[in-house]
């Protein structure tokens, strides 16, 4: 009989981690993630996603008193009755390869958000944006990037089998920066470089509020179209950019205008991943003393593109070739960045698909966001493919 233990006090919570490391004990290509950063996401002082919506997470245990699994389940209000059917989601899952185990597992999530009234259950996903713990690991079996889920492949038959579908795929590729880009790309990037009325401009902390107003606009209007489109948190960027100063590149970050109107953007940071994978998901004081001397050592080779967006009257016109421009520049600055990971693109946005094969990119992994359905007899779903005129990527 599985024993199932609510999370509410510390150590509850450092079992609930526990449980990965014990998981992916033998795992070389499992980077822990940091224990605050999952901390983060249940916690409501930390997590904006608590003002609409909640959030539970368990450990399961064996009749030999070993934790053998762990998961969360969580409904975001503001979005769950946007789809054909009230949609919840489940993430944070580990568990050994037992069907049995598994099936349990997803009853608990399912029946948790039952109560709460919704049809159907998202996996993995997080309780916040998409750029971290989202999606299922299927092909790319690496080292991950700061940010990204690992797993290890028999998750996808444990999801399957207890009937979950293919929402949507995930493809993240990798940009070889040491090689050049098609020459085709650079009369595009030339070409909208001088065009009358159009600048860039990289990030800087002293304009910090005229930035993240900057990113919220591009972002909101870009997006405002999309099927399940919720507006941006002013306050959840600032504090993504006041995490990440430690490791964040101001320069790698890019806005696009035209005649002063921020019309584009492209947000990417170095993967800090290169350097924690050396701390076990833990960092205390030596650790962060550590992270420095790894830094300066140029540990860190590889940047990560968590989001992108242009707003729709400039889509098509070549404005994501004249930020890659500007970014080239930078990159023959900083010659220990040698490669991009272009992360990640879904299955329902081809335009953003057709970027990544311009600048190059070749393929590198894909994560599948799977659906669950509670009703009986209805049709599996697929995520709706953007409209032709769309061309934003969401991390």
């Amino acid at each position: 009989m599985i024993k199932v233990t609510e999370v509410k006090s510390r150590s509850d919570a450092k079992r609930f981690r526990d449980v990965a490391r014990s998981i992916y004990r033998s795992d070389s290509n499992w980077i822990a993630p940091l224990d605050a950063d999952i901390e983060a996401v249940f916690d409501p002082a930390r997590n904006a996603y608590f003002d609409h919506g909640e959030a539970i997470r368990w450990i399961f245990t064996d009749p030999q008193e070993t934790d053998v699994g762990r998961a969360a389940a969580f409904v975001n209000y503001k979005k769950a009755n946007t789809y054909e059917q009230p949609t919840g989601g489940m993430g944070f899952f580990e568990c050994p390869d037992d069907e049995a185990v598994a099936a349990f597992i997803f009853d608990t999530a399912r029946q948790w958000l039952q109560q709460r009234g919704m049809q159907a259950m998202d996996g993995p996903i997080n309780f916040g944006e998409n750029d971290n713990f989202w999606g299922l690991l299927v092909d790319g079996f690496m080292q991950q990037s700061y940010g990204m889920n690992y797993n290890p492949p028999y998750y996808q038959h444990l999801f399957e089998a207890y009937g979950f579908t293919n929402y949507f795929e995930q493809v993240t590729n990798h940009l070889d920066m040491t090689k050049p880009f098609p020459e085709r790309f650079w009369k595009i990037a030339d070409w909208i470089s001088h065009r009358p009325g159009i600048s860039f401009e990289h990030f800087d902390y002293e304009n910090t509020n005229k930035y993240i107003s900057d990113l919220k606009q591009v972002y909101d209007e870009a997006w405002a179209d999309h099927e399940h489109f919720t507006p941006l948190n002013e306050l959840d960027i600032k504090t993504t950019l006041q995490k990440a100063r430690p490791i964040l590149d101001p320069e790698i970050i890019w806005f696009a205008y035209f005649e002063g109107q921020p019309i584009a953007f492209l947000v990417m940071f170095p993967d800090a991943n290169q350097i924690f994978r050396h701390f076990d998901g833990k960092l205390h004081w030596w650790n962060k003393l550590r992270f420095v001397y790894y830094k300066k050592r140029g540990e860190i080779q590889r940047t990560r593109i968590t989001v992108m967006g242009v707003v729709p009257k400039f889509q098509k016109r070549g404005i994501e070739s004249g930020i890659f421009s500007q970014l080239r520049t930078v990159f023959a600055k900083r010659p220990q960045y040698r490669e991009v990971e272009l992360s990640w693109v879904g299955d329902f946005n081809p335009q953003m698909q057709a970027l990544h094969a311009a600048v190059g990119g070749k393929f590198g992994k894909k994560h599948i966001t799977y659906r669950k359905l509670f009703v009986q007899g209805m049709a599996p779903q697929h995520a709706k493919t953007l409209g032709k005129d769309k061309n934003i990527k969401k991390s």
